[in-house]
């Protein structure tokens, strides 16, 4: 009988035995799991790590012609867009601009334009005020004045892909920016700033290709100075299925660039990028106040605001 009940004794601990091994070994399946798939690529399933490099990829791909895809893809209709971000953002000589994801330099550029027609209407003021000064002192006022068109404004453009800061920087050169500007290197979901720097955040067609959008918002709020704003220009969702569809572009993406997947994935991230109202939302999840939006071209395109009081 002590032999039958040691023999059941065995059998019952090796049972439980399995029992916790395959336990654990389900968890950490399960883990394991999680960690493969916690976002996504488009519409496939990746883990972040992956995630992170097929991003890479894309722009590493459309690099040199992202102006030109722009341009097709909304008929030259996102200059008018960032137009209207710009219009809302009212900078004013002396503002700190970081423009995340901006490596084309589009947001940054405008921005230097508003400041330096800010700087004139400001200059021809203070002239006003000059009438009654003597040659020597006008001279003297001007020349201190003129020193710093910019007032003190400074853009620092911040981007993860090498190859779009490369391109914006030629771009820059182009177009004659020389002054205000920086080019940083960066993940916009660890920004290498610190704590309250700058008075404006901007992002422009580039929050939907993030991994973590929640922890990109977090540092977004990081950086900015009490009082700053958050500004997002992006796609955003239609009701009206004729103006929605976006299945032209992986057609121009392979005609122009000679990429179809690179823009098939755009349009799939676009599709899978929040609402309206449930980006908002998450805006104010990461403690911004005053939160709204104004939809653009029937709300093809959406601009995001919020503050940090």
């Amino acid at each position: 009988m002590a032999v039958v009940a040691n023999r059941r004794c065995v059998v019952g601990l090796c049972r439980r035995l399995c029992g916790i091994t395959a336990m654990r070994w389900f968890t950490r399946f399960q883990h394991t799991d999680r960690q493969r798939v916690e976002t996504h690529f488009g519409f496939e399933p990746v883990s972040e790590a992956e995630k992170k490099e097929k991003v890479q990829q894309v722009f590493d791909n459309v690099a040199l012609k992202y102006d030109i895809m722009n341009d097709f893809m909304t008929l030259g209709i996102h200059r008018l867009w960032k137009d209207s971000l710009l219009r809302l953002m009212k900078p004013y000589p002396g503002t700190r601009l970081l423009d995340v994801a901006g490596g084309t330099g589009d947001i940054a550029f405008l921005f230097l334009d508003y400041i330096y027609s800010q700087r004139e209407i400001q200059m021809r003021r203070e002239l006003k005020s000059w009438q009654n000064l003597s040659w020597l002192e006008i001279s003297k006022s001007y020349q201190e004045t003129g020193q710093d068109l910019l007032g003190g404004s400074h853009a620092v453009i911040c981007d993860i892909n090498q190859k779009m800061m490369a391109f914006g920087e030629k771009k820059a050169r182009q177009l004659g920016y020389t002054k205000g500007l920086s080019w940083v290197v960066g993940n916009a979901e660890e920004l290498p700033f610190f704590d309250d720097n700058f008075d404006i955040y901007t992002v422009g067609f580039g929050i939907r290709n993030m991994t973590n959008i929640k922890q990109a918002l977090q540092e977004a709020y990081r950086v900015l100075k009490p009082g700053g704003r958050f500004l997002c220009l992006e796609f955003s969702q239609v009701n009206n299925p004729l103006i929605s569809s976006f299945q032209v572009i992986p057609v121009l993406g392979e005609v122009i660039v000679g990429d179809w997947k690179s823009y098939q994935y755009l349009v799939e991230s676009i599709r899978l990028f929040p609402a309206q109202e449930e980006f908002k939302a998450m805006i104010e999840d990461a403690g911004f106040m005053k939160v709204n939006y104004h939809n653009l071209a029937s709300g093809i395109a959406a601009i995001h605001s919020g503050f940090k009081l």
